[in-house]
């Protein structure tokens, strides 16, 4: 495994750590590495509402990119959970990826003790939806 692979996996389950969660009271905690080399983490925010509800990736990729000008996209991703199996992320945090990584974005997922899976992004989400599908 990569130094920076294991940097991310380290930002990722401390990212945990500042879950607000009160509803799962599941920790989700997300790094990414922009092509820049800049690295963002994120953490799960629930809300009553749940609509209000912001998974780890999605805070992680909106921080970087209001951070950096474009254009920019995701080199890879490490998204940590304490469950016994490491949780992939939801479909709506896949097409958002989808809209800022490319199809050999690295994306690893990760528990407490560091069983992972890793996979490219487009063996996440092999038939996202994206701009070409708008002509874009």
């Amino acid at each position: 495994m990569s130094f920076l692979k294991n940097k991310l996996i380290d930002i990722a389950l401390e990212a945990r750590h500042f879950s607000h969660s009160p509803y799962s009271t599941k920790k989700i905690g997300a790094a990414i590495q922009l092509d820049n080399g800049k690295i963002y983490s994120g953490c799960n925010i629930e809300n009553a509402s749940y609509g209000g509800t912001v998974c780890a990736e999605r805070v992680a990729i909106w921080k970087a990119y209001s951070e950096n000008s474009l254009p920019i996209k995701i080199k890879s991703i490490a998204i940590s959970s304490d469950e016994n199996s490491p949780w992939p992320p939801c479909g709506f945090c896949r097409q958002v990826m989808a809209e800022f990584s490319t199809a050999e974005t690295e994306i690893t997922l990760v528990n407490l003790q560091k069983k992972e899976v890793t996979m490219k992004f487009s063996e996440l989400f092999p038939f996202a939806f994206e701009a070409k599908h708008l002509g874009k």
